[in-house]
């Protein structure tokens, strides 16, 4: 049996790996590259494999970066089944066609900058139609099930309790009398997600290929989450503010609004329920159209959640709908909210604010210190979430120089990954423990601190593996072959012309901030001068650049 890592190597994104065991080859997952112009061009690369000698595909979960390249599978001719959980066959059927939808107007938006360049015009990586074509391979299959794929392949999906649907997959080949098991994670869930139920704990495997996003970091436990972000609200809305939440519209958005009809339990003294008065007498509006589909999704699919919120719903109390919550579906109703007076709270993707229509309420709300913009999920370096969280003083929206007047917030506790303390868990909790781990989908910094921990705590060996290599799991796992890619400095060239379009930005920043410092009458002469003495050291490191 052999397994290679065609993807979330050393990164958290574009999820691939292939398993070749008993005469047939399977491949888990077909994510996107996600990110700055060097992963995104990935995407757009052949397959390490031949299409036509795939023979299975099972998929984790749902999410972009595990399912994303799904489509371009298909237009490159795979037909073989797709094999997922109902859940995430229900999600891939919304999100696929979305992305499809994306990537057509991303590929229209570069063909125009293209012509201008003389440059021909290239086909996007797969249109939404090409999404909904690929849909008839999915095959749905319940948690617990185990599987025969043939005589000698056999597979179970567990709850990974990391998204609706959301799997760790055990894989067991026979191969010359002997079988071995290999267990995929995907993406491990926090232990306390609302709605969700913990993570499936495997008793045993020969061989383990986990996640490892937060491999070196321990979440903060906000047990009182639910009452900071009531806090949070009611005073937004007694000033006569509206709250603007960026959420991710999978997953994220139905555990907001799970929170919000669940506050009602915390507490019963006069405070909370005024706050809790004034919270529900507001509006509350879903802006996005791919959150409101998935919210669909996620109640056709409650048999899935947790026992005490199937106990609600038996008692007819459907812990996704409350009052005051409204759905805006059109793009005239998305802009109807930023016209209307009476405060209200808005929840719309992308989380990270980087597309969608959330960056039109920004624009319309970050400039009013009546406003609240409260951040519930990771806001990546370089999105202009991220610009907004760490402080900054004026951001960009459509080109335009907006100031940050608005309260900004940030309630972590709805992460949607397990950290450290939670996969190491995960390990200690099996009863025959694995041979050999292999860590995926994490930044290297916080991989090689897991893989510390491992080795000291189980004495199990850790490998960190690279792109394309493949391993040779008959005895012990050892690198049989490793694919090079034939021009290794393209996407270096790709990742300067990145960081050359981040620096513009950052001295246009700079250059903003700088001004309005030097003509502020508490700024001293002696720190002008500071300025200008820093600038001119910029000055000469440009200089030194380019010569």
């Amino acid at each position: 049996m052999n397994i290679t890592f065609l993807g979330a190597t050393k990164t958290v994104t574009g999820s691939n790996f292939l398993l070749e065991g008993a005469g047939k080859k399977i491949i888990v997952d077909c994510g996107l590259y996600q990110g700055r112009a060097k992963e995104e061009m990935e995407n757009y690369e052949d397959f390490e494999f031949n299409v036509n000698e795939i023979d299975y595909m099972l998929l984790t979960h749902a999410h972009i970066d595990h399912s994303g390249r799904i489509p371009k599978l298909y237009i490159d001719g795979y037909r073989n089944p797709i094999i997922a959980t109902k859940a995430t066959c229900d999600l891939c059927g919304i999100m696929l066609p979305d992305s499809g939808h994306i990537q057509e107007m991303e590929n229209t938006w570069k063909n125009k900058k293209r012509a201008r360049l003389g440059k021909p015009e290239r086909s996007p990586l797969y249109t939404a139609q090409d999404a909904i074509d690929c849909l008839e391979l999915f095959k749905p299959v319940s948690y617990d099930e185990i599987i025969e794929l043939d005589e000698n392949i056999s597979v179970r999906f567990n709850d990974a309790g990391h998204m609706l649907g959301s799997s760790i997959i055990e894989v067991w080949v026979k191969e010359n009398g002997e079988t071995k098991k290999i267990v995929f994670t995907g993406d491990l869930g926090n232990n306390d997600i609302p709605l969700l139920d913990s993570p499936t704990m495997i008793d045993s495997a020969d061989y383990l290929v986990m996640e490892s996003t937060y491999g070196n970091r321990l979440h903060m436990r906000n047990d009182d989450k639910a009452e900071m972000f009531l806090n949070i609200v009611s005073e937004t809305l007694d000033r006569g503010g509206n709250v603007i939440i960026p959420s991710f519209a999978v997953g994220r958005t139905q555990e907001i609004l799970y929170e919000l009809n669940k506050l009602k339990e915390v507490k019963n003294d006069e405070e909370f329920l005024k706050k809790y008065d004034t919270l529900m007498k507001a509006p509350v509006y879903v802006d996005s159209p791919l959150a409101i589909s998935a919210t669909e999704v996620f109640k056709n699919n409650m048999d899935l959640f947790e026992e005490e919120v199937k106990e609600e719903m038996r008692k007819g109390d459907n812990p996704l709908e409350f009052p005051g919550l409204q759905f805006t579906r059109t793009a005239d109703e998305s802009k109807a909210l930023n016209e209307d007076p009476k405060p209200s709270i808005i929840i719309s993707a992308s989380g990270m604010c980087e597309v969608g229509r959330i960056k039109h309420h920004l624009k319309h709300n970050i400039w009013n210190p009546n406003n609240t913009i409260l951040f519930v999920g990771y806001q990546a370096e370089g999105t202009l979430g991220k610009k907004i969280v760490s402080g900054e003083k004026k951001v960009k929206i459509f080109g335009e120089e907006i100031s940050v007047n608005a309260q900004i917030e940030y309630i972590e506790g709805y992460s949607g990954h397990a950290d450290q303390e939670w996969l190491l868990n995960f390990v200690y909790s099996f009863i025959t423990k694995p041979k050999h781990i292999f860590l995926v989908h994490g930044e290297l910094e916080g991989q090689k601190v897991l893989k510390s921990k491992l080795e000291e705590s189980v004495d199990i060996p850790v490998t960190i593996p690279d792109y394309g290599e493949s391993y040779n799991l008959d005895i012990e796992p050892k690198i049989i072959s490793k694919i090079e890619k034939t021009d290794k400095y393209r996407f270096l060239r790709l990742e300067v012309v990145d960081r050359l379009a981040t620096l513009k930005e950052e001295l246009e920043d700079m250059a903003a901030m700088i001004k309005e410092d030097i003509f502020d009458e508490d700024t001293k002469d002696e720190q002008i001068e500071e300025i200008n003495s820093k600038i001119k050291e910029l000055e000469q490191q440009i200089v030194r650049v380019i010569s």
